[in-house]
């Protein structure tokens, strides 16, 4: 049985205010697939990604993420885009004021959640996922930086989304507490969630291989890459 496709990009053009970044670009992405984007600063990983998440407009081609079509997206549709998609940042974004629990509750209420006892039970279900349920009570400046991710990932299933897109994920955090972030992602794909992550830490994917693509030049190309290779990206971060 064929796996739903998520995104579809065909002939895409992606930039910034009318600046070129990657062109022609061709990507389909199914349910349940976890793929990575590498590629050096200003390649165009993070501009893939906003566009995916109609953060930035598409300039040209097709491109579906979860049935709406970008190119046809309207103002009223991008937070019913944004629902179906959970966002990682490498830098947490969490609100610092409030608890782990009253963060969670505030992204729950601006997607239009209302009953309280469902508030509830949604966080403590994303809490447990993330090996977090004992820590909604805390500030975030009370966790390390691992535990403040894992509240960010938790943040962003909040919705049940189709396709988690995670920028740098791991960019702030050692290398322990990033395997530990990687398997949870990895089991969030494994459950059928599509997971994309751009990424330069080339000892995660050398850990935890998956499909691999590489901005490059101005393009998105398929990176087959041998262990010589690996260990030269490595070498060379």
């Amino acid at each position: 049985m064929a796996l739903e496709k998520v995104i579809s990009l065909e002939n895409a053009y992606i930039g910034v205010d009318n600046h070129l970044i990657l062109e022609d670009v061709n990507l389909s992405v199914e349910q349940g697939e976890f793929v990575y984007v590498i590629g050096r600063v200003g390649s165009g990983k993070t501009s893939l990604i906003k566009t995916l998440n109609a953060e930035l407009p598409l300039m040209q081609g097709r491109g579906m993420v979860c049935g709406y079509m970008l190119e046809e997206l309207k103002r009223k549709e991008v937070p019913l885009l944004r629902r179906k998609l959970g966002i990682v940042f490498q830098d947490f974004k969490l609100l610092i004021d409030r608890t782990v629990d009253s963060n969670l509750e505030f992204a729950l209420k601006a997607t239009g959640w209302k009953d309280k006892e469902e508030i509830k039970d949604q966080i403590a279900e994303v809490l447990e996922k993330v090996d977090l349920g004992y820590k909604g009570y805390k500030m975030p400046h009370q966790l390390s930086g691992g535990e403040q991710q894992r509240v960010v990932i938790a943040r962003a299933l909040l919705n049940e989304p189709e396709i988690i897109l995670a920028d740098e994920p791991t960019g702030n955090l050692d290398p322990a507490t990033s395997k530990d972030i990687m398997e949870i992602l990895m089991e969030i794909s494994q459950g059928g969630k599509a997971v994309m992550m751009a990424t330069h830490n080339y000892n995660l994917i050398k850990k935890f291989p998956s499909r691999t693509l590489k901005c490059e030049g101005g393009k998105l190309v398929g990176a087959n890459l041998s262990e010589a290779e690996f260990d030269r990206l490595i070498q060379n971060e």
